[in-house]
Order: structure tokens, then sequence, then C-alpha cells
């Protein structure tokens, strides 16, 4: 039998290696927490295959995603990253990850981590969906519409619904591997 992998990520090696290796794994370290919020956070209103081709330009750009480090970043930096082909370019999603990464180090002192405090929405236990079908899968959760509220009243901005989702989906607070998947994780 082949094998087989959520039809999403057919169209790319790109799309297939992150599927394949990241997509619906749970992550408790928080730097690679950080790493996904400026990712999903950049990619609001464009497609994940354009972040994931510019994810270098972002490691580059954002200090290896150590939240310390991009917290401390100011105006000059944006107006640098602006001008940067490797990223997206867009003034307010930079000036957003500056700030966010001042909330998310905000949200670590207060719950000793961000990965306890994010995790604690699910009593740090991941939820595996069975979608038998991508047409089973949401685009966004009541959960998620929880999570994306409290940070944004904490003060994270390109943080809606549905990027939270994207977020939980990447993280592997949901796994939304369709039943069949390689990927998807056993049930025990």
């Amino acid at each position: 039998m082949a094998e087989q992998r959520c039809n999403w990520c057919l169209g790319s090696a790109e799309y297939v290696t992150y599927h394949d290796q990241e997509w619906g794994k749970p992550v408790f370290d928080d730097q690679t927490l950080f790493e996904f919020i400026v990712l999903e956070s950049a990619q609001a209103g464009l497609s994940w295959i354009t972040i994931l081709r510019k994810r270098e330009g972002y490691r580059q750009a954002f200090h290896d995603f150590d939240p310390v480090k991009v917290a401390a970043m100011n105006a000059d930096d944006i107006e640098r990253l602006v001008q940067d082909p490797s990223i997206v370019r867009h003034r307010g999603k930079i000036a957003a990850t500056i700030s966010n990464a001042q909330c998310f180090l905000k949200i670590a002192a207060e719950y000793g981590s961000f990965s306890g405090y994010y995790w604690s929405f699910v009593n740090h236990q991941p939820i595996i969906n069975q979608p038998t079908t991508l047409a089973d899968v949401p685009a966004v959760t009541p959960l998620a519409e929880q999570i994306s509220k409290d940070m944004k009243k904490r003060g994270f901005k390109f943080f809606g619904p549905t990027i939270c989702y994207a977020f939980m989906q990447a993280t592997g607070m949901v796994d939304d591997h369709l039943i069949g998947c390689i990927a998807k994780p056993s049930l025990k």
C-alpha cells in the first residue's frame, strides 16, 4: 500500500517535509513556540508556502527566534527589515513581531514559561482529531477563539482565531492529520 499523506501538503517538497516532520507534533519548547507565533502571524493573508520559503530569512532577521533579542529590537530594526526581501516586508507585521515578543516574555514570566500558559488551555494534552477529509478540518474552533481572545487581551497582534488555530495545528496542540496519514500519531 502506498504511503498516504494529508492532501494539502502534496503541492511541493517543502510542504511534504513540513507536514512529515513538524505539523501536528507537540511543541513544548518556548523558543520554537515563539518561532511559530512569528511565522503564523506573518502568514496572515498569505499562503503558508510563502512563509515556509522565507523561514530562513525570518530566522536571520529575528535572531533565530530568540524572544529576548527580538523584544529588544527597535524602530531602526523595523526600517532595516522593511527593506529585507528575505521576509514579508509588511511594516505592521514586523512591528507586531517585536511587540509580540514583549508580550510573549511577560506571559513566560507570569507562568514560568510560555509553554506552561499555552498548554494549560488543554490540560497539557494534545487534542487528536479524526478527520477523514480536508473538509472535516475546521479553520477555527471555539478553543482557538478563546486562546486568541486571551492573547489579544495580553497585547498580541496579527493573532486572530484563524491564525491561532493554524498555530495550534502547527505546534501539535491539535492534531488534524487525516485518518490514514503516515504522520498520524497512533492512538493508545
